[in-house]
């Protein structure tokens, strides 16, 4: 059924905004743009506009505000819940040319930086300016900063520096009306009323078009040492995986993996294995400091219960190796099949109980799936990665969120709900909630045309 967006006079409205250039329809050139990381959610067909500063932004919303055209903004596009691919026929608003480090506040440690800027470069920018910025995730090349605010990024550090929202000094972006909006004070503190760059973190799309990002930056402490504890029974590293955050004040990563996993990972990449027995789960701890924490770190490690194997390193190359068998989970996984992908997170001392139970409640549903756990055990939250499924059956999913959600846990830690886990709102959200969150979304977006099919109640 032809759309606005089938219109030639649209499309020649949208090239005379953003530039010839600026405007992608064909198939193959808009492919990345319409296919998940994953894989598992795409699109038949696309119109992408990229807009290249904040008044053409401002301009091809208010077009589509005009013509009733909806958006999904895309920034890297490495979500992982479907938010930023067009699934229901929308323009894709891709902020690949907002990109760039517009300014480096060495002094108190701030970055300010275009929506479509690689987390990386962000990353390497703190760096070069003495200091670091405290999220990241494993996608930090592909990753942009707009779309890691939009999602309230958190990944391998939240245990020491928070997720992305704690980490936000200001923002600017466009809202549902086409008006732009720069809320970027240049004081450290302000309190003068609501914090609306709080509200755009995590907001996935449904409130405007964030167009530039500041940061605020951490100390970058140079020493730093590696941990990678061995524990033949997976429970007790679930368990000691959540010891850290309470007796490691210089740990800024907790993460723990599984046997399973790491077979995967040696492997897929033909890596050497990092311990001659490899059975049971996996915690790997790094502390960070302006002074060397190894002895706090060996003590901490000495104190937890179960413990097979260590191996440490405190040089950058050693670290890094160290590091892979948990880094390439994700990469390892998708080797295998297109995964249904879940990241939760269950309550302080709960997560032992669901590392055990969850096999056999995704077993329960599909015999044939296979879980594969990982991610930031520190603070209870783990990647729930399963294949085998098809592409569209979601039983599996809804059987792990379930368990989540008996828990007492998040069906959300970290990906956002996107449109994967849309149904779920009504289960997890009272009415008030949802009535609450309607009317915030009625205020940014009048016209209901940012991102509808996203964190919202799906149509009944």
């Amino acid at each position: 059924m032809p759309t606005p967006l089938d219109d030639a006079r649209v499309q020649r409205e949208l090239r005379d905004i953003v530039g010839p250039t600026g405007v992608v329809v064909d198939a193959d050139l808009t492919r990345r743009y319409r296919t998940d990381w994953t894989g598992r959610f795409s699109a038949d067909s696309a119109v992408v506009v990229r807009p290249g500063d904040d008044d053409q932004v401002a301009a091809v919303v208010a077009l589509c505000g005009e013509q009733g055209i909806t958006i999904v903004p895309q920034g890297g596009n490495t979500g992982l819940v479907g938010g930023s691919v067009p699934l229901h026929g929308e323009l894709v608003l891709s902020t690949e040319r907002l990109c760039g480090i517009d300014e480096v506040d060495a002094t108190v440690g701030r970055i300010t930086a275009g929506a479509g800027t690689p987390l990386a470069s962000v990353q390497q920018a703190a760096l070069a300016a003495g200091w670091r910025y405290g999220v990241d995730i494993a996608s930090r090349d592909s990753a942009a900063i707009g779309g890691t605010v939009a999602t309230n990024a958190g990944g391998l550090h939240v245990l020491r520096h928070g997720a992305t929202r704690v980490n936000l000094a200001g923002v600017a972006f466009v809202d549902g009306t086409g008006a732009v909006h720069a809320m970027n004070r240049a004081t450290l503190r302000d309190n003068t009323g609501y914090h609306l760059p709080s509200l755009l973190c995590g907001s996935e799309g449904t409130l405007g078009i964030i167009t530039s990002v500041r940061v605020l930056l951490v100390p970058d402490h140079r020493c730093r040492t590696t941990a990678l504890v061995r524990f033949p029974d997976p429970r007790d590293a679930a368990v000691a995986v959540e010891s850290v955050r309470g007796t490691l004040a210089s740990a800024e990563a907790a993460e723990v993996f599984f046997a399973p996993g790491l077979e995967l990972v040696c492997r897929a990449f033909s890596l050497p294995r990092p311990f001659a027995e490899t059975d049971g789960g996996y915690v790997l701890v790094e502390v960070a400091d302006a002074d060397d924490r190894t002895e706090s770190l060996a003590a901490a490690v000495e104190s937890m219960s179960g413990v097979a194997d260590v191996a440490v390193a405190a040089d950058t190359s050693g670290r890094e190796r160290l590091w892979r068998y948990r880094e390439r989970h994700t990469e390892a996984i998708s080797t295998i099949g297109v995964p249904h992908k879940l990241d939760i997170a269950v309550p302080p001392g709960t997560l032992a109980e669901f590392v055990e139970r969850v096999p056999a409640v995704i077993a329960a549903v599909d015999p044939h799936a296979t879980a594969w756990l990982f991610g930031h055990g520190g603070e209870g939250a783990i990647h729930v990665n399963i294949t085998g499924p098809p592409v569209d059956d979601d039983a599996t999913d809804d059987a792990v969120l379930a368990l989540v959600t008996d828990l007492g846990g998040s069906i959300s830690a970290e990906h956002g709900i996107g449109t994967a886990k849309r149904h779920w709102i009504p289960r997890i959200d009272s009415a008030a909630d949802r009535t609450l969150r309607a009317h915030i979304k009625a205020a940014f977006d009048p016209y209901g045309i940012m991102n509808p099919a996203v964190l919202v109640d799906p149509p009944m």
